[in-house]
């Protein structure tokens, strides 16, 4: 008598678990409906990026000296710098810059130890192409400055940032 007692009691025992379980998913579940959805709609609404973004570099031509700086950080030697010796007046004459965004990990070395700044990081992320060849850019599609997301008025901006009110109560804690 006394197993078939013990069986009873932990049939119990794991039904009482059960049930916890169960009322602990449901509660999660609760919680979470009351919130609002984080998926935009992509092509309609777009994010506005953070602060410190690296997105698509941008290349000034007038200011850069050739140094080659923006090669030897790169760790896959991506930049390719077309340049030449002028010996009458011993400074570099650059020819051409390009680098190929297929390729790109975008740690941001280049732009952060470029002597003369002519290497930026913009917010621009739509890089995506069909060809995979026209990812390499010259110093011409560098140059080109992207059009900001918040300029676009068909588009509606959404800001990563927490709401106001979040803020507000973070500061108060």
């Amino acid at each position: 008598m006394f197993p078939m007692l013990t069986e009873f009691t932990n049939y119990g025992q794991q039904r009482i678990r059960a049930a916890r379980y169960i009322g602990q998913g449901f509660a999660i579940t609760l919680s979470h409906a009351n919130r609002l959805p984080i998926t935009i709609q992509y092509p309609y609404e777009k994010l506005i990026t953070s602060e410190r973004f690296r997105g698509r570099i941008h290349f000034e031509f007038d200011k850069c000296i050739a140094c080659e700086v923006c090669v030897r950080v790169c760790p896959i030697d991506l930049p390719v710098v077309d340049w030449k010796l002028e010996s009458d007046i011993r400074k570099k004459r650059l020819f051409n810059y390009s680098i190929d965004f297929g390729i790109c990990i975008f740690c941001g070395n280049c732009v952060e130890y470029c002597p003369t700044n002519c290497l930026s990081m913009t917010e621009e992320y739509e890089l995506s192409s069909y060809d995979r060849h026209e990812l390499n850019y010259n110093q011409i599609a560098l140059g080109r400055l992207p059009t900001s997301v918040i300029d676009d008025y068909t588009i509606r901006t959404i800001s990563n940032s927490p709401p106001i009110s979040n803020i507000n109560q973070i500061e108060n804690i």
